[in-house]
């Protein structure tokens, strides 16, 4: 199965930023689809960012212009570059291996472990 590892959360102030890293356990290359999730306390889990394996990726209003999502298949890994941080930003974020079709994204099982962003005021 596909492991992945999700890092480089932490806290920071608003305005500033985080990069975020998801290290898949196979070659990242043979995954149709990679997203960013988070989860708000109180709040349902919801995509930010997904990039597909032709690169072509796409974001959740509340973040374009702000985080960028991005691959490096030689280290099998997806990023999440995470620029002018805001304190609703704050949530765990999650890193799935999934599926890109007919303009959606759809959710695998597979999820790393979550690593937690807070961004103060």
């Amino acid at each position: 199965q596909v492991q992945l590892v999700e890092s480089g959360g932490g806290l920071v102030q608003a305005g500033g930023s985080l990069r975020l890293s998801c290290a898949a356990s196979i070659s990242i290359f043979r995954i149709n689809a990679m997203g960013w999730y988070r989860q708000a306390p109180g709040k349902q889990r919801e995509l930010v960012a997904l990039i597909t394996a032709g690169s072509s990726t796409n974001y959740a209003d509340s973040v374009k212009g702000r985080f960028t999502i991005s691959r490096d298949n030689a280290k099998n890994t997806v990023y999440l570059q995470m620029n002018s941080l805001r304190p609703e930003d704050t949530a765990v974020y999650y890193c799935n291996a999934g599926s890109y079709a007919g303009l959606n994204y759809h959710a695998s099982d597979y999820w790393g472990q979550g690593t937690q962003v807070t961004v103060s005021s």
